[in-house]
Formats: structure tokens, sequence, C-alpha cells
């Protein structure tokens, strides 16, 4: 009786063997083909060269010498204060030469204890009272500060036409001149039933007119 011999399941040894070398091929073929894709997507324009940081050349600068700045900032001072150092001085004071030809400028109240005056402001714009700009006259007001227009203790340097200015001057002088005639002949003049106030045609009021300062109070 003849022995049947089993057969072995699975591929010939020779089939396994062509099988994993087409699979090592198929591999070593991609691995090319993906080296020469990238090649040709290579662009050398893409690359971003970094350069490497310079050496500082200099030194670090030294402090400024203390009395070098010290001179700097007096000449600042005294080109700023126009050279004038007296505490004593005017400070409402206005040079003639930086009033522009045909305005006049006038000092006017701005506020009184910290509180402004509306009406007043209304008043003063009505009668064509405009601030001065401090742009036109950087040094009457402290350096670096964000000032619009020239202040000092409560009040505004303003500006309006000088023409118009002269005419609202020869309006008041006006008003006072008659207010003067009006009080003399009230003076001179003598209610019924009392004697004339003149002597041989000539008045006993003697009326002095003088100019005197007023005392302002601090």
């Amino acid at each position: 009786m003849d022995t049947i011999t089993p057969k072995k399941r699975g591929r010939p040894p020779k089939v396994v063997e062509a099988v994993e070398k087409s699979i090592q091929f198929s591999a070593e073929q991609a691995a090319v083909v993906a080296e020469e894709a990238a090649v040709e997507q290579f662009n050398p324009a893409e690359i971003e060269v970094v350069a490497p940081p310079r050496p500082t050349m200099r030194p670090a600068m030294r402090e400024e010498d203390p009395r070098t700045r010290a001179a700097r900032r007096a000449a600042e001072l005294r080109d700023h204060r126009n050279g004038d150092m007296d505490e004593g001085v005017d400070e409402f004071f206005i040079d003639p030469a930086d009033i522009p030809e045909g305005w006049a400028y006038e000092w006017k109240r701005k506020t009184v204890l910290g509180a402004e005056d509306p009406a007043y402001q209304v008043a003063l714009a009505r009668a064509g009272w405009e601030p001065v700009p401090t742009s036109r006259h950087p040094s009457y007001m402290p350096m670096g500060g964000d000032y619009p227009f020239i202040e000092r203790k409560g009040m505004v340097l303003m500006e309006r036409p000088k023409e118009i200015t002269d005419e609202a001057r020869s309006i008041e002088l006006r008003k006072a001149r008659q207010q003067v005639r009006q009080k003399e002949a009230q003076l001179n003049s003598a209610e019924g039933g009392q004697f004339e106030r003149s002597n041989k045609d000539q008045s006993l009021v003697k009326i002095s007119r003088s100019y005197e300062s007023i005392p302002i109070p601090e």
C-alpha cells in the first residue's frame, strides 16, 4: 500500500522570492521617482538666507558730560526767556514788534478762580476778539507742552483788526468826555430857590482833572 505524502500549503519558494524582489524593486523605484520630483520642484530663490549678526563696531555712547549738558540747557532757557532772568518783570508785556501789522493784541479774562464765564467769552467774540495761537509765538508758552493759545494767570491773549480797536476806543473816549461834561453841568447848575454857583460870571465849583493809578487788590 502506497504512502501518500501530504502537500505543503503556501506558495512555492521561487514564487515567494520573486514576489519579494518585485516589492523591493517597486520601493526603490518609488524612492527614485520621489527624489526626481523633489529635484524638479527645488527653487533656490525660495531659500531665505539669514546673514549672521554683524559684530558691533562702535562702543556704547557715553553719557553727555554734566557740565556740557548744563551749559546747553542754560542757553536754551536764556533763549526762551529772551535773556531776561528778572522775576520782577511784567509777565503780561507783549513786545510791539511781535504784533502783526494791522492787528491789535490785548489780554482778556478767561477764568476767575478757575471758572470760565461763557457769557463774557460770547461778548468778546461778538466784539471781534479771537485767541492768539501759540504757534505764532512759541516762546510765550512753556516748551514741550500742548498749549493751543497763549494764557497767563487766567488771562488769554487775543487779537482783532487794529482799525476796529481804534474805532472802539474812540467811542469809549467820546462817552467818557460826555459823562464829564454832564457832571460839570450838574455841579454848576443851581436848583430853584438856591443861589447861583457863580461869582461875577465865574463858577464857584472847582473841578480838577487829573489821572491817578487805581490800586489793584492782591
